[in-house]
Protein backbone atom coordinates (compact mmCIF):
# COMPACT_ATOMS: atom_id res chain seq x y z
CA UNK A 1 0.00 0.00 0.00
CA UNK A 2 1.50 3.68 -0.88
CA UNK A 3 2.08 5.85 2.09
CA UNK A 4 -0.55 8.88 2.31
CA UNK A 5 0.66 11.62 0.88
CA UNK A 6 1.36 14.44 3.55
CA UNK A 7 -0.08 18.20 3.19
CA UNK A 8 1.61 20.89 5.53
CA UNK A 9 -0.98 24.15 5.83
CA UNK A 10 0.40 27.57 6.81
CA UNK A 11 -1.75 30.17 8.20
CA UNK A 12 -0.67 33.18 9.16
CA UNK A 13 -4.45 34.57 9.35
CA UNK A 14 -6.14 35.16 12.59
CA UNK A 15 -9.57 35.13 13.88
CA UNK A 16 -10.37 38.38 11.93
CA UNK A 17 -9.59 36.80 8.46
CA UNK A 18 -11.73 34.70 6.51
CA UNK A 19 -8.72 32.98 4.88
CA UNK A 20 -8.63 31.02 8.40
CA UNK A 21 -11.43 29.64 7.78
CA UNK A 22 -10.90 28.71 3.66
CA UNK A 23 -7.66 27.20 5.33
CA UNK A 24 -9.54 24.79 7.51
CA UNK A 25 -11.87 23.61 4.77
CA UNK A 26 -8.97 22.98 2.90
CA UNK A 27 -7.16 20.98 5.17
CA UNK A 28 -10.11 18.98 6.49
CA UNK A 29 -10.92 18.18 2.74
CA UNK A 30 -6.87 16.74 2.66
CA UNK A 31 -7.93 14.12 5.81
CA UNK A 32 -11.01 13.61 3.78
CA UNK A 33 -8.98 12.91 0.65
CA UNK A 34 -6.40 10.58 2.38
CA UNK A 35 -3.76 12.96 3.00
CA UNK A 36 -1.87 13.26 6.57
CA UNK A 37 -2.34 17.11 7.23
CA UNK A 38 -0.35 19.38 10.01
CA UNK A 39 -1.45 23.28 10.59
CA UNK A 40 1.45 25.06 11.09
CA UNK A 41 0.50 28.35 12.58
CA UNK A 42 2.51 31.70 12.91
CA UNK A 43 1.55 35.20 13.11
CA UNK A 44 -1.87 36.18 14.15
CA UNK A 45 -2.83 32.45 12.98
CA UNK A 46 -1.87 31.10 16.88
CA UNK A 47 -5.05 33.02 17.85
CA UNK A 48 -6.99 30.52 16.10
CA UNK A 49 -5.61 27.72 18.83
CA UNK A 50 -6.38 30.01 21.53
CA UNK A 51 -9.26 28.73 24.00
CA UNK A 52 -12.32 30.60 22.91
CA UNK A 53 -10.72 32.48 20.36
CA UNK A 54 -12.33 29.98 17.89
CA UNK A 55 -15.70 30.86 18.56
CA UNK A 56 -15.36 34.32 17.67
CA UNK A 57 -15.35 33.22 13.72
CA UNK A 58 -17.96 31.58 11.52
CA UNK A 59 -17.59 32.71 7.80
CA UNK A 60 -21.06 31.67 6.46
CA UNK A 61 -22.24 29.71 4.77
CA UNK A 62 -18.77 27.37 6.22
CA UNK A 63 -19.00 25.62 9.49
CA UNK A 64 -17.91 27.86 12.46
CA UNK A 65 -14.36 27.77 12.98
CA UNK A 66 -14.25 25.77 16.20
CA UNK A 67 -16.21 22.83 14.68
CA UNK A 68 -13.74 22.54 11.83
CA UNK A 69 -10.82 22.52 13.92
CA UNK A 70 -12.25 19.71 16.35
CA UNK A 71 -13.07 18.03 13.30
CA UNK A 72 -9.69 18.53 12.00
CA UNK A 73 -8.35 16.77 15.17
CA UNK A 74 -10.88 14.10 15.81
CA UNK A 75 -9.61 12.90 12.13
CA UNK A 76 -5.98 12.95 13.18
CA UNK A 77 -5.13 16.85 12.02
CA UNK A 78 -1.89 17.70 13.99
CA UNK A 79 -1.65 21.48 14.64
CA UNK A 80 1.75 23.21 15.51
CA UNK A 81 2.40 26.59 16.71
CA UNK A 82 5.30 29.06 15.86
CA UNK A 83 6.64 29.48 19.59
CA UNK A 84 8.11 32.93 19.12
CA UNK A 85 4.38 33.97 17.74
CA UNK A 86 2.69 32.15 21.21
CA UNK A 87 5.22 33.91 23.35
CA UNK A 88 4.66 37.27 22.01
CA UNK A 89 1.07 37.30 22.20
CA UNK A 90 1.61 36.18 26.25
CA UNK A 91 0.56 32.84 25.27
CA UNK A 92 1.32 29.50 27.22
CA UNK A 93 0.17 26.22 26.72
CA UNK A 94 -2.30 26.72 28.84
CA UNK A 95 -3.98 29.08 26.92
CA UNK A 96 -4.09 27.06 24.41
CA UNK A 97 -6.90 24.09 22.88
CA UNK A 98 -5.78 20.56 23.76
CA UNK A 99 -3.52 19.42 21.60
CA UNK A 100 -1.02 21.61 19.81
CA UNK A 101 2.35 21.31 19.75
CA UNK A 102 4.46 24.54 20.21
CA UNK A 103 7.15 23.60 17.54
CA UNK A 104 9.96 25.62 15.86
CA UNK A 105 10.26 25.97 11.79
CA UNK A 106 12.44 23.15 12.28
CA UNK A 107 9.04 20.75 12.72
CA UNK A 108 8.03 22.28 9.40
CA UNK A 109 11.11 21.91 7.14
CA UNK A 110 11.41 18.17 8.69
CA UNK A 111 7.76 17.39 6.83
CA UNK A 112 8.80 19.19 4.02
CA UNK A 113 12.39 16.90 3.39
CA UNK A 114 9.49 13.86 4.04
CA UNK A 115 7.74 15.06 0.94
CA UNK A 116 4.91 17.15 2.59
CA UNK A 117 3.38 19.46 0.03
CA UNK A 118 2.46 23.32 1.59
CA UNK A 119 -0.03 25.58 1.21
CA UNK A 120 0.04 28.96 2.47
CA UNK A 121 -3.42 31.24 3.68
Amino acid sequence: MEKAKQLVVLITKGIDHELSSVALVIACGGITSGQGVSLFLTSSGVDLIRKRGTSMTEVRPLDPLAEMIADFQTRGGQIWACPPCVKSRGYEEADLIDGVEIVGASKLHGAILDGAETLSF
